[in-house]
């Protein structure tokens, strides 16, 4: 089992950046992939970015091309999420997830845990 903390959401202005934080427990996650999603106010989760097991590879969609980061610290444990040029419609719940294989997916059935989700509200 794998427990999953996101941590670095806020009210956030319009341009502004943010950097989001996911902490692995228990078991560890270095074996695996790691991926972002988030959910906006009446609408689906949707996939937002991951990263392979290594860190040398990644996947994003293409609304966020450009303007968000992912990268991870095996040794640590923990995946992060960096945000440029926030926009309203970025507003959303985002969580973090453990793949199920070490290779970056994007559908959220190739994700066996997931975090909480934490709050990021864009300002405009």
């Amino acid at each position: 089992q794998v427990q999953l903390e996101e941590s670095g959401g806020g009210l956030v202005q319009a341009g502004g950046s943010v950097r989001l934080s996911c902490a692995a427990s228990g078991r560890t996650a270095s074996d695996r992939a790691m991926g972002w999603f988030r959910q906006a106010p009446g609408k689906e989760r949707e996939f937002v970015i991951s990263i392979d097991r290594s860190g040398d590879n990644t996947y994003y969609a293409d609304s966020v091309k450009g303007r968000f980061a992912i990268s991870r610290d095996n040794a640590k444990n923990t995946v992060y999420l960096q945000i440029h040029s926030l926009k309203p419609e970025g507003t959303a719940v985002y969580y973090c997830a453990v793949a199920r294989t070490a290779y970056y997916d994007s559908g959220s059935g190739g994700y066996e845990y997931w975090g909480q989700g934490t709050q990021v509200t864009v300002s405009s």
